[in-house]
């Protein structure tokens, strides 16, 4: 079956049995060629769908815009990515507390790999680009810099609860919405 390929780029939300995200950060999502694909081959339940249609030779489908998985899925581990890392860190720099885009900040090796540091879960911390020159491959003691807390490697539950805490994109579809930010305030 093929697609007709002038669909926008949108995504499906992928939520887990117990219709939640399956992950919040970064927030569970995949094409939704995949996801639509899922759904006609019974893996997934569509829970609701774009105003947007695609045509195969004889049939037509409306696009999935949240779709939840029929088994639920336990996430025992965080991968170890720099997206990860920044998340963990509230996209702040651990030596001077500020907050920045993801692509103007790096990262840390808080015990220099010149001096046997490793890349590591315990080992990295996110760092602006004026304090990551500043500290090189120094200690901390010879750098005269301070870490606002030690590096860790997060649980899915606690990387989840840092990303619930971010900004809302303003990019997200109105089906979505009845499935995150329960914490926000319910407009009457």
């Amino acid at each position: 079956m093929g697609f007709h390929r002038s669909t926008p780029e949108l995504c499906t939300l992928v939520l887990n049995a117990d219709m939640q995200p399956l992950s919040w950060g970064p927030l569970s999502v995949w094409a939704w060629q995949d996801a639509l694909v899922a759904v006609l081959q019974g893996r997934v339940h569509q829970v609701s769908s774009y105003d947007v249609e695609v045509h195969s030779a004889t049939q037509s489908f409306r696009i999935p815009s949240v779709i939840s998985l029929k088994k639920y899925h336990k996430r025992n581990r965080i991968s170890f990515t720099r997206y990860h890392v920044f998340l963990r860190d509230s996209f702040r720099c651990q030596y001077c507390d500020k907050r920045e885009e993801s692509t103007n900040l790096t990262f840390d090796h808080v015990v220099p790999r010149a001096r046997g540091g490793t890349t590591c879960w315990t080992n990295i911390v996110t760092c602006c680009a004026k304090h990551n020159l500043q500290k090189a491959d120094k200690t901390l003691k010879q750098s005269g810099l301070s870490l606002r807390r030690m590096p860790f490697e997060p649980t899915p539950v606690q990387l989840d609860s840092i990303a619930r805490r971010q900004p809302i994109p303003d990019n997200l579809h109105e089906t979505w919405l009845d499935y995150l930010y329960w914490d926000s305030t319910l407009e009457p």
